[in-house]
């Protein structure tokens, strides 16, 4: 079936599409470990240095739209494809399962991915200037519409002590979360899944909580107590994105890395990742 050999990657915070360190030697592991594979590093902007600006800058519904109609002209694509997204790369690759059907995301395997948000900030791994100008923009206020429409790490930031600002003025994690209007279409949509595979790195230093790599947060009202995926009414007794059908139904994936932020070990490239990548 030509779609198995087709793979789609999204890269995370500070990265690039074709970092020799990072997403590079990811290609190369792939295209080595799957003969005839085909594999698409999204870049977001004309040049590497736009890419990775855009992945502070650029809002994140303009870059969803800009992968939706890059996926679509790839003919290459058209009979399907396996996604794999690394940090906030994860979720904006649900956003594409969620708001871009075709061509059809079969697999999508979120390596570290903040699919609750984040609350924290507590490393920047971008150039000096650029994380200068992160820190200057979440101090103005997260949720005001000035930083809301300019960075892309306001528009996934979650703040359980004012839960009800977040369902208003969340441009992407609480969109896609379903959190203010329900789109039946994202349901719908993400259900076209053969599988999701959510990766937590359980020493993970970047993301805060990093329960949000398998749809967990803070109880609303505080930043201590956490609840998982299961204790969400919204996203488990409702089923607003459909995770727990997909779990019922056997295409729910948890998997835990031993280790910091996006530090994969080889062992867990070979044994758990390139596999479901392979069917």
């Amino acid at each position: 079936k030509q779609w198995y050999q087709r793979r789609v990657r999204g890269h995370g915070m500070g990265d690039s599409c074709c970092n020799p360190l990072s997403m590079g030697s990811v290609k190369k592991l792939l295209e080595k470990r799957i003969p005839g594979v085909y594999v698409v590093s999204l870049k977001i902007g004309d040049t590497i240095a736009d890419d990775t600006a855009n992945g502070f800058f650029m809002d994140v519904q303009e870059q969803l739209e800009m992968v939706c109609a890059k996926l679509g002209n790839d003919t290459a694509l058209q009979n399907g494809y396996h996604a794999m997204g690394f940090s906030q790369g994860g979720q904006f690759l649900r956003g594409i399962a969620q708001k871009c059907p075709q061509p059809r995301m079969k697999r999508l395997i979120s390596v570290g991915g903040q699919h609750q948000g984040v609350y924290g900030f507590p490393h920047c791994p971008g150039p000096w200037w650029i994380c200068r100008e992160v820190d200057k923009l979440l101090n103005m206020g997260a949720y005001t519409d000035f930083v809301q429409s300019r960075l892309v790490q306001a528009q996934y930031w979650h703040d359980p002590l004012d839960e009800e600002k977040y369902r208003k003025k969340s441009r992407f994690i609480g969109e896609i979360n379903q959190e203010g209007t329900i789109r039946p279409e994202y349901k719908t949509n993400l259900l076209k899944l053969a599988n999701l595979t959510l990766i937590k790195f359980t020493k993970d230093s970047m993301v805060t909580p990093r329960e949000s790599e398998w749809f967990g947060f803070y109880k609303p009202g505080q930043d201590k107590e956490l609840m998982t995926l299961q204790e969400n009414p919204a996203l488990w007794d409702e089923d607003r994105l459909g995770l727990r059908q997909l779990s019922e139904e056997g295409r729910l994936e948890f998997l835990a890395v031993e280790g910091d932020h996006l530090q994969v070990p080889e062992k867990v490239w070979l044994d758990e990742i390139i596999p479901r990548l392979k069917d």
